[in-house]
């Protein structure tokens, strides 16, 4: 039966009205890049360290997910609290931050936590975190002139010099050595290996926004990171006791370039200044400005946070992380957010089977211990025997059939005989 005009003229109407009242997810996408400044990539260098070398392109942005890792506030680009909260402390200077409950995993509050800021030194945490996943504390390092040859702030190796991971680990994160991030880097295979290895760590986890183009954070073309992605390389990185015991040093010994031993003092000032701290590392360069990652415990609740692109004015960057830790210890337990256990998986595709009234049907049941389907009413085998069952039974009907037609035959010429009176 043909449909009324009126009912197809109705559905064109309807769905044209869906489609420019339902944006795509691409729409959508581009519209919040174009509310959140940073949603793609920091903002512009102030100077050429980020110029890509003669012959050669800077890296394209990281995809942006689609759905915010950690929960969908998280894709927010200000201010984000729980209902019903206390307003943050005043003063903090930071373009990004994000405390959040390491244990729980709970993000407390935020300000632009997925926003794509540099990271400067604390990128040394996502290094210090494969070291101590891959190499020994007491494997003996020998230092290279290229090491010795890096941009500073340095420990002061000494050519030919040689060094434990643990002692190297402790130059990394108390007095944020160049020298020695790059040391490290060439233990774990060189330079570009090492920084293979702390991008597929930093997906792993989760750190969708991070991909580390220098191990000591140094600004060069492409690198990323964001306040969401420190907190959780940095929850991941306390899971590893020689990162944990390195971090809360307030000075180590360190082989003297010149003979001898050397105090290393750490330059985390929130150690001394913060009770219940439990360590943190901070960074500056001229694009990322200031950065800062820290923790501190407090009635057995253990918080981080994260602060980005700040400034030391008027209250340095320290004292900063300190204020947004008392506000977030006077806090519930609940949360805007989730620091995520891992890199969301992809859904895997299923193959829908198609059944006799070409509806969509489930896949056939398999074994858990072969991986083979399950035998059922019409399986593997169950399947040709029903066939050939219905083929006989079909057959038989064709015969039962043709039998009773004969009959019927046979008695319509016999009573046409005895009418005829044969």
């Amino acid at each position: 039966m043909p449909f009324p005009k009126r009912l197809i003229v109705a559905l064109v109407l309807a769905t044209a009205t869906a489609a420019f009242a339902a944006p795509t997810g691409t729409a959508q996408q581009a519209a919040g890049s174009a509310q959140c400044a940073n949603r793609e990539t920091p903002p512009p260098p102030v100077d050429t360290s980020e110029q890509p070398a003669p012959g050669q392109k800077a890296p394209t942005p990281l995809e942006v997910p689609e759905t915010p890792i950690g929960g969908d506030r998280l894709g927010e680009c200000g201010l984000i609290l729980p209902p019903n909260s206390g307003q943050p402390p005043s003063g903090i200077t930071a373009a990004s931050w994000l405390l959040a409950d390491i244990d729980s995993g709970a993000v407390i509050a935020a300000y632009d936590p997925h926003g794509r800021q540099r990271p400067a030194s604390i990128m040394k945490v996502l290094l210090a975190m494969v070291v101590a996943k891959e190499l020994r504390g007491d494997l003996v390092v020998t230092a290279s002139a290229e090491d010795i040859a890096q941009e500073c702030t340095c420990v002061g190796l000494r050519d030919g010099g040689q060094y434990t991971v643990r002692q190297l680990m402790h130059g990394l994160l108390l007095t944020s050595g160049n020298d020695v991030a790059h040391t490290l880097a060439r233990q774990l295979g060189g330079v570009p290996n090492a920084l293979r290895k702390m991008n597929a760590m930093a997906k792993e986890l989760g750190a969708l926004d991070t991909r580390a183009v220098t191990p000591s954070g140094l600004d060069a073309p492409g690198t990323s990171t964001s306040a969401y992605d420190v907190a959780l390389i940095f929850r991941g990185a306390m899971k590893y006791d020689e990162f944990a015991q390195a971090i809360k040093l307030p000075q180590s010994q360190f082989p003297g370039r010149n003979g001898g031993t050397i105090m290393l003092q750490n330059d985390n000032r929130l150690l001394a200044n913060y009770q219940g701290a439990l360590g943190g590392k901070t960074g500056f360069t001229d694009d990322s400005q200031h950065t800062y990652v820290g923790a501190a415990e407090r009635n057995g609740r253990r918080l981080v946070v994260v602060l980005l692109r700040g400034q030391q004015t008027p209250t340095r960057i320290d004292a900063q992380a300190g204020r947004l830790l008392d506000y977030g210890f006077a806090m519930g337990p609940g949360g805007v957010g989730k620091l995520v256990d891992g890199a969301p998986q992809p859904k895997q595709n299923v193959v829908p089977t198609q059944s006799s009234n070409d509806n969509q049907g489930s896949a056939a049941p398999t074994d858990p211990q072969t991986g083979r389907p399950t035998p059922t009413a019409f399986g593997t085998v169950g399947l040709p025997i029903t066939a050939v069952a219905g083929l006989g039974l079909l057959a038989g009907l064709v015969l039962f059939i043709r039998s009773k037609r004969a009959k019927a035959a046979r008695a319509r010429r016999q009573a046409a005989q005895a009418s005829q009176g044969v």
